[in-house]
């Protein structure tokens, strides 16, 4: 990943650029000291893909600049700011921000956080290449028959996409729910007259199949069932964790305010944002997980985003 730094602190700056050096996130490819410096010829230019941006400069602040930025930058943007006014964090989401950081700079949130700019940054990525892609098949008219495989990539590569905005990356049950999509993008196409999704049990026994394959004993397919349903059940209750800490840190967060409601009941998102409020954990009893109902709009969200 290429960077750009732009705070009128040369410390900040030497510090964020000391940190994404030392943690091997990619390289900085310059820096300014306030926002009218910059533009999106200059960040075209050095190939920039992540920009960190301070909220208070001098000349054009952090807010003004990223509107100036938007629309015509393709890569992410993160404004560090000791500014923890919930106002101005609305109005930096509202910009077209991807994360708002306080300082005093913590380092481990900073490589947190970049880490999953990068990884959401490379799917959007992908995506757009699967879509530009998709529009030139169609413009020539030389696609007259899709290849199964070729779709099952693209539900698989937005369905990533997904798991990315849902703070999943990396979890363990993400596997699981990429195969799963694969599964259900099959099952749709064989079966078109059939209303709703197939059990949830048969979605756990096909994936366990694929993993082991069809010699597998059925001991051995009930131990991978079970095991595949404990690992999707902790990545969606950590969905339900980085959705509820969104919706604490700002209530009108745009990903918040997307999925919180689709995904799960919103008694239990608030269940759990109590919960993380008073930093304890609410009891399992207390909230239900629905896991077909999320597998089910993870799946519909990823058809979607393929049109």
């Amino acid at each position: 990943m290429r960077f750009f730094i732009i705070d009128d602190d040369p410390a900040i700056r030497s510090m964020l650029e000391q940190i994404i050096e030392d943690e091997d996130l990619g390289s900085v490819v310059g820096e300014a000291p306030d926002g009218a410096d910059v533009d999106n010829t200059l960040l075209e230019l050095k190939q920039v893909d992540i920009v960190l941006i301070d909220l208070l400069m001098p000349v054009r602040d952090g807010i003004e600049t990223v509107r100036k930025l938007s629309g015509s930058f393709e890569g992410k943007i993160i404004m560090i700011s000791q500014i923890e006014s919930k106002e101005m964090i609305v109005k930096a989401y509202a910009c077209g921000i991807e994360y708002y950081i306080t300082k005093p700079i913590n380092r481990l949130e900073v490589i947190a956080v970049i880490r999953k700019v990068s990884d959401l940054l490379r799917m959007h990525q992908s995506l757009r290449n699967i879509q530009k892609s998709l529009r030139a098949v169609g413009f020539s008219g030389a696609l007259t028959e899709k290849e199964p495989s070729s779709n099952e990539k693209n539900i698989i590569t937005c369905g990533n996409y997904m798991l990315s905005d849902l703070g999943l990356i990396g979890e363990a049950g993400s596997k699981d729910l990429l195969e799963m999509l694969e599964y259900l993008y099959r099952y749709e196409a064989d079966h078109p007259q059939e209303q709703g999704f197939p059990q949830l049990h048969e979605l756990y026994h096909q994936i366990a199949l694929k993993k082991l394959g069809a010699s597998a004993s059925s001991i051995d397919l009930k131990k991978e069932i079970k095991a595949a349903e404990q690992r999707v059940r902790r990545a969606i209750n950590q969905a339900l964790t980085h959705l509820a800490s969104l919706g604490l840190i700002d209530y009108s967060n745009p990903k918040f305010e997307q999925y919180s409601t689709k995904f799960f009941d919103l008694s239990d998102i608030r269940k759990k944002m109590k919960a993380l409020e008073n930093d304890e954990s609410p009891a399992l009893s207390l909230i239900r997980q629905n896991t077909k109902k999320f597998i089910q709009v993870l799946y519909l969200e990823s058809r979607k985003l393929m049109s």
